[in-house]
């Protein structure tokens, strides 16, 4: 397996290990979402900080264990966080594919915040097409017509969205609003203007 690539500052945080193992929390370091519950040791600790890949103590076997190491569906640790209180771990981590055993990305179910961190996923895929500009883009050739050619096109498809709702299936509805917000990131980013603006402005009326 290849090594991840690391923060040189990752280092094992001083726990209490005085009462036993510490539960560990493992966040998506992208969307914030919870992925799981489970619990280190000293040494789990130790070997995450070498590795840069989640490991921990499981009880059942009563040993180390990394997750993923059979799946594949590892966790590449950004930051390892102690409590105030020094007895529990909060893991920050890049997850490479599911994290539940039953296939789910947390074990906690699917939270509508991990959904809308899409948005910031797909912002983030904009700007690499506008700088890299790759042959065959859509995205790019849309970034490359300026602000006119996606404020056209998000006047289309608000259009096309404002005419399904009034005419057409529910499913319909949402694939038309899906192409409106997707253009609609597109002519930001020919703007310059991030979605963290708009969302600034938009807390700032409802706050």
């Amino acid at each position: 397996m290849t090594e991840p690539s690391r923060s040189p500052e990752l280092t094992a945080p001083d726990l209490d290990f005085s009462r036993g193992l510490v539960p560990a929390v493992v966040q998506d370091a992208e969307s914030g979402q919870v992925r799981m519950l489970a619990y280190v040791d000293e040494a789990a600790c130790r070997r995450m900080a070498e590795t840069g890949l989640a490991t921990f103590h499981s009880r059942s076997r009563n040993g180390l264990w990394q997750k993923g190491e059979t799946s594949g569906n590892v966790l590449r640790v950004e930051r390892l966080l102690a409590d105030c209180d020094r007895d529990a771990l909060l893991i920050v981590a890049r997850p490479a594919g599911p994290t539940c055993h039953t296939g789910a990305d947390s074990c906690f179910g699917a939270a509508p915040e991990a959904r809308l961190a899409f948005l910031s996923r797909l912002e983030r895929v904009i700007a690499d097409r506008d700088r890299t500009r790759p042959e065959g883009s859509y995205t790019a050739s849309l970034l490359a017509g300026g602000p006119p050619a996606a404020a056209r096109k998000v006047a289309e498809e608000a259009l096309e969205s404002a005419f399904a709702a009034r005419f057409e299936t529910t499913e319909r509805v949402a694939e038309e609003a899906a192409d409106l917000i997707y253009h609609l990131l597109v002519l930001l980013r020919a703007r310059e203007i991030s979605l963290d603006d708009v969302l600034r402005r938009l807390a700032a009326r409802h706050g």
